[in-house]
C-alpha cells in the first residue's frame, strides 16, 4: 500500500505545475470602466513634478529602485492625489515644460540662421585690389588737428553716456568722441555758423551731436539714422573744414585733387548734396576765407563742366558710381591726394548692384583715407560687410536701422487696382499742396502724371527713363514750389530734401519694406510733421505685407484689420535672439529662413550662372 501512495501526488504536482504555468490568470488585466480610467489619467496629470524630478533622478538611482518606482505607477500608488496639487499649479507646471520646449525650438531656429548667414556672408573684404594683393592694413585712424572743447574734455564718461541716452544715441567702438550740444563747441569757423543760421538751423540733432566730433576726430564711421535727420551735413560739415584748413595750408595747384570724395546712390541725391556743399561754401567766401571748390560728376551733365573745375584744382568731388568709374578709367581725375571717402546711403548703392563699382573705385587711392557711411536703412549683414573697409570704425546709431520716422502718421488703404487712379483725387485732398506720389513702374508714373494734368493738377514726373534736364527741371520747379505733385518712382526716394512736404502718397507698395521707409521719410522731417498714405490690394506680396504690419506696430501707428488678420506661421520666432526680424533685409515681418529678398538674389545668381557657362561655351566656339 505504501508503494502505492508515492505516485499518486507526484501525478498530481505535475498536473499542478502545468496548469500553473499555462493556465495561470496572474496576466489576466480585468475590464477597467472608462469613467475610472479618466480618474486614472487626471491623477496622473496631477503628479507631473513628480514625474519631472524621477526623470531627472532616474540616472542616479539603481535598477532595483527603478523596478520598484515601476511596480508603484502600476499599482498607482505614485500617481494618486495624495498632495492634492491644484489646477492652476498644473497649469503652471504644463506651461513651463512647455516653455522649455519652445526655447529648444528657438535654439534650433537660431542655429539655422547662423548657418544661412555663414552662406551668404561676403567673404570679400570691400577694400582695394592693390591692398588686398600687397596685404596692406591700416590699423590707426588718420590723425586730425581738431579736439572737443578742454571743459569736455574735463567731463566724465557718465556724463558723456547720460546725453546719448537723452537723445536716443548708441555707440559702438573704441574710444568714442564726446557728444557736443552745440555748432559752437565744435569750433566751426564763423562763415559756416553763418551758413547755418541763413537755414534757420540753430541747434545739431542727435546724429549731428555725435557724428561730427566722432568725423572731425579722423573717425571712420558707420552712421544709422531715421530718414530726416540731418545726416548730409554730418559729413559736409567737416570736409568743408579739413578743405579749408588744406587750402590755407598749401593752396591746391592745378589738376590737383579732389581731398575728399562724396559718392551718392541717385543723381537727385548728389545735386542736392552739391548744392548744400555750395552753400557753405559761398558763406565762407562772404568771410574772407580761401575758395574751396566742388564738381558735380553724373550722368546727363556734360564732362565738360566738371572737367573746367578739376583744371583749377579741385577740393571736393560729388559723383555717381557711374560717371566717377568713367572719367577715374580714362584718367580724367586721380585720387592720388584723396583722403576722405563718404558713401551717402551705402547699403542702397550695395543693393543696387554698385558694389564692384565700389571696390573698383577703391583700387584709385593711393593712401589711407577716412572712410564714412551713412543710410537710414543698414541692416547687420551690410554693416559687417563695410567694416572690412574701415579702421576701428565708430557705430552711431539713433533709432533702430531702418525703422521710420515717429514724425510720419502712416495711413494703409486697402483700393483695387482698377480704382487706384481716381482714388489720387480724393488723396490729395486731404493736405495742401506740395505732394509726392511714387509708383515702383516707369509707365504708372507716366500715366498718373498726364492723369493730373487732364484734371488740372499742377505736377511734373520723373524716372529713370527721362533724360537728366528734364529731370532736373521738373526737381526744381517742384522745390521752388511753382507745382504742387512730383510723381517718381524710387529715384526721388533716397535721400532727396524737399521743404514744407505734408504728404507722401505711395500709389503701390515697394517690394522692399526697406524702399517703403525711405519714401515716407520725404515727409515729417527736421521735426515737422506729416502723412503717408499707402494703397495696397491682393496683389502685393504676403511677406511685404507683414513686414509694414510690424513696421506699424513698431510706430504705433494704426493697423487696417485685413492688415492684421495677417499671420506667419513662424511668428513666435519674429524676436528670436539679438535681431528683430530679418538679419538679412531687415524686414519685421519675416526671419532669414523665409526672406524673400534672399530668395530673389539666390535665384537670380543660380540663373546667371547658367547662363555664363551658356555664353562662354558659345564665345569659345567663336
Amino acid at each position: 500500500m505504501s508503494d502505492l501512495k508515492h505516485p499518486v501526488p507526484l501525478k498530481r504536482y505535475r498536473r499542478e505545475e502545468e496548469k500553473n504555468e499555462f493556465d495561470s490568470d496572474d496576466d489576466y488585466v480585468p475590464y477597467v470602466p472608462v469613467k475610472e480610467r479618466k480618474k486614472q489619467q487626471l491623477a496622473k496629470l496631477g503628479r507631473l513634478s513628480q514625474l519631472k524630478e524621477d526623470g531627472m533622478n532616474g540616472a542616479g538611482k539603481s535598477s532595483s529602485e527603478n523596478e520598484q518606482d515601476d511596480r508603484d505607477d502600476d499599482n498607482g500608488q505614485v500617481w494618486g492625489r495624495k498632495s492634492n496639487i491644484s489646477l492652476l499649479d498644473q497649469h503652471t507646471e504644463l506651461k513651463k515644460l512647455a516653455e522649455a520646449k519652445k526655447e529648444s525650438a528657438m535654439e534650433k531656429q537660431l542655429k539655422e540662421e547662423e548657418k544661412i548667414l555663414e552662406t551668404v556672408a561676403e567673404t570679400k573684404a570691400l577694400m582695394g585690389v592693390a591692398e588686398l594683393a600687397k596685404g596692406i592694413e591700416y590699423t590707426d585712424p588718420i590723425k586730425t588737428c581738431w579736439k572737443p572743447p578742454r571743459i569736455i574734455l574735463n567731463l566724465s564718461e557718465v556724463r558723456h553716456e547720460r546725453i546719448r541716452r537723452k537723445y536716443g544715441i548708441t555707440v559702438e567702438g573704441d574710444d568714442v568722441p564726446p557728444p557736443l550740444r552745440s555748432f559752437k563747441e565744435m569750433k566751426f569757423h564763423k562763415g559756416i555758423l553763418s551758413g547755418l543760421e541763413q537755414k534757420g538751423i540753430t541747434k545739431p540733432t542727435p546724429i549731428q551731436m555725435q557724428g561730427i566730433p566722432a568725423v572731425l576726430s579722423g573717425r571712420d564711421i558707420i552712421g544709422i539714422a531715421f530718414t530726416g535727420s540731418g545726416k548730409t551735413l554730418v559729413f559736409v560739415l567737416p570736409l568743408i573744414m579739413f578743405c579749408l584748413e588744406q587750402e590755407v595750408a598749401l593752396p591746391f595747384g592745378k589738376h590737383e585733387g579732389p581731398y575728399g570724395l562724396i559718392i551718392c546712390p541717385s543723381r537727385e541725391l548728389a545735386k542736392q548734396t552739391y548744392d548744400i556743399i555750395q552753400h557753405y561754401t559761398n558763406s565762407l567766401r562772404h568771410h574772407n576765407c580761401p575758395e574751396i571748390r566742388c564738381c558735380l560728376a553724373i550722368g546727363g551733365v556734360p564732362v565738360s563742366e566738371s572737367m573746367a573745375i578739376i583744371g583749377r584744382g579741385v577740393h571736393i568731388m560729388v559723383a555717381t558710381p557711374g560717371r566717377l568709374m568713367d572719367m577715374l578709367d580714362k584718367k580724367m581725375v586721380k585720387l592720388n591726394v584723396c583722403r576722405y571717402l563718404c558713401m551717402d546711403e551705402a547699403d542702397r548703392m550695395i543693393d543696387m548692384g554698385f558694389e564692384e563699382d565700389v571696390r573698383t573705385i577703391f583700387s584709385y587711392f593711393k593712401g589711407q583715407r577716412q572712410s564714412l557711411l551713412y543710410s537710414a536703412t543698414m541692416p547687420k549683414k551690410i554693416q559687417n560687410f563695410a567694416r572690412s573697409a574701415l579702421v576701428k570704425p565708430v557705430t552711431i546709431n539713433v533709432g533702430r536701422a531702418g525703422a521710420a520716422s515717429m514724425n510720419v502718421i502712416q495711413e494703409v488703404e486697402y483700393v483695387k487696382q482698377e480704382a487706384k487712379i481716381v482714388y489720387l483725387l480724393e488723396c490729395l485732398k486731404k493736405t495742401p499742396p506740395p505732394v509726392l506720389i511714387f509708383a515702383e513702374k516707369k509707365q504708372d508714373v507716366d500715366a498718373i502724371h498726364e492723369y493730373l494734368l487732364l484734371k488740372g493738377v499742377e505736377a511734373v514726373a520723373i524716372h529713370g527713363g527721362k533724360d537728366q534736364e528734364e529731370r532736373s527741371r521738373s526737381v526744381e520747379a517742384f522745390r521752388a514750389g511753382k507745382k504742387d505733385v512730383l510723381v517718381a518712382t524710387d529715384v526721388a526716394s533716397k535721400g532727396l530734401d524737399f521743404a514744407n512736404i505734408q504728404h507722401v502718397i505711395n500709389y503701390d507698395m515697394p517690394d522692399d519694406v526697406e524702399n517703403y521707409v525711405h519714401r515716407i521719410g520725404r515727409t515729417g522731417r527736421s521735426s515737422h510733421t506729416g502723412i503717408a498714405t499707402t494703397f495696397i490690394n491682393k496683389a502685393n506680396d504676403e511677406s511685404v505685407l507683414l513686414d509694414l504690419k510690424h513696421l506699424l506696430r513698431e510706430a504705433k501707428q494704426k493697423i487696417p484689420p485685413f492688415l492684421q488678420e495677417l499671420c506667419s506661421e513662424n511668428e513666435k520666432y519674429l524676436n528670436v535672439g539679438d535681431e528683430q526680424g530679418c538679419s538679412y533685409c531687415g524686414g519685421l515681418g519675416h526671419r532669414i529662413t523665409e526672406c524673400p529678398k534672399l530668395e530673389a538674389i539666390q535665384n537670380k545668381q543660380a540663373s546667371n550662372i547658367g547662363r555664363r557657362d551658356y555664353l562662354a561655351s558659345n564665345a569659345a566656339d567663336y
